[in-house]
């Protein structure tokens, strides 16, 4: 999947990029004064500038994450627009250490490298975002933040394998569209389409 993604010309990231913030921008999630957390795309992920843009010009208060232990696999999220660089892993990161816990946020935009209608989805392996998540497996009931996985349609899959640290996504965008995923109590996860 790392390499069907990266084979995606540069016109076609554009275009999906592009498709992905007008699908989102359709909905109610980007209102003024909503926290968003947002990640600044690498190259071979679907892009998000697009994105980050549309949230800003719409009044958001948009975060990035930053990552604060690599060791221990600690991510945080910063307020956008803060000089950063970019991190070992590759990806950009705001400077500063005002943190906001991602429980505060309203919606977070995660990326994948391969998802299932389930909500199940597969990152690069190092966990940074489940373990950020971790409260939302323990709730009973959903109370936010939602969560978003962006990817490219050919990254959705029949199935991809679970573990009992994954958080499932709520919803899927890709730049075909929308798919809103519910989680039931008993662990199911059904597919209400949108």
């Amino acid at each position: 999947m790392l390499l069907r993604r990266r084979a995606v010309a540069r016109a076609g990231r554009i275009s999906a990029a592009r498709a992905v913030a007008t699908h989102v921008a359709h909905t109610h999630w980007l209102t003024p004064g909503k926290r968003i957390g947002l990640y600044a795309s690498m190259p071979q992920e679907l892009g998000t500038d697009p994105l980050i843009r549309l949230a800003l010009a719409r009044g958001c208060d948009v975060y990035l994450p930053r990552i604060t232990s690599l060791r221990s696999r600690i991510m945080r999220f910063v307020t956008y627009g803060q000089a950063g660089t970019r991190h070992a892993l590759g990806m950009h990161e705001p400077a500063g250490h005002e943190y906001l816990g991602a429980r505060f946020l309203d919606t977070i935009f995660v990326p994948a490298v391969a998802l299932d209608r389930r909500g199940a989805r597969l990152g690069h392996g190092l966990g940074f975002y489940d373990r950020m998540l971790d409260f939302r497996r323990l709730r009973r009931h959903w109370q936010g933040p939602r969560l978003v996985a962006l990817a490219y349609s050919f990254q959705v899959v029949p199935q991809v394998p679970v573990t009992v640290t994954d958080v499932p996504m709520d919803i899927i965008v890709t730049e075909r569209g929308i798919d809103e995923l519910l989680a039931h109590e008993d662990g199911a996860i059904d597919l209400r389409g949108r």
